[in-house]
């Protein structure tokens, strides 16, 4: 392999890895327009094993921004990336495998049976739901950078509490 090979292999990663990183902070900040244009125009996410809906990325964008309107505090945490760079040879291609693991803890936005005490101070912080699980994202490069063409949710593990809890 050259360094022009290797160098080009390094900027991959950094793109893909943006991609990814792009993919969690649109979902934690409602930005569903940047969430689907992380997809391919033919991109697909599947979220049914974490309760969810599997389909073409701009109606599961569609689900998510009324999904997620019951919990208007999420920290998506997206880590241990492994990534697959498709290999030509000892050449770059222009498709790539991640599998990552994640972390989402969610916060209802009207948790009443974690309210401010009398004096006014402020409700808990502490998540309602939880779930834990492992992302399997397939990309490919495209004139436009790197692109998801589908994102499998594999969740493998959730926790609730409060109202939650009791429902």
């Amino acid at each position: 392999m050259t360094q022009r090979v290797d160098l080009s292999t390094v900027m991959d990663r950094i793109s893909i890895d943006a991609v990814i990183t792009g993919y969690a902070v649109a979902v934690d900040d409602g930005e569903w327009a940047d969430y689907q244009a992380l997809f391919t125009s033919d991109g697909r996410a599947d979220y049914r094993t974490a309760g969810g809906i599997e389909g073409p990325a701009s109606e599961v964008a569609q689900w998510l921004s009324q999904t997620m309107l019951l919990f208007p505090v999420r920290q998506h945490l997206i880590v241990n990336r492994r990534l697959d760079l498709q290999d030509l040879g000892g050449y770059p291609g222009d498709g790539a495998q991640v599998q990552a693991d994640y972390m989402n803890p969610m916060r209802l936005g009207n948790d009443t049976g974690n309210a401010g005490n009398a004096e006014g101070t402020a409700p808990p912080t502490a998540p309602n739901f939880v779930s834990g699980g492992r992302y399997a994202f397939d990309l490919v490069r495209t004139d436009s950078g790197w692109r998801i063409r589908g994102v499998t949710v594999h969740e493998k593990w959730r926790s609730m509490t409060g109202a939650l809890a009791a429902g």
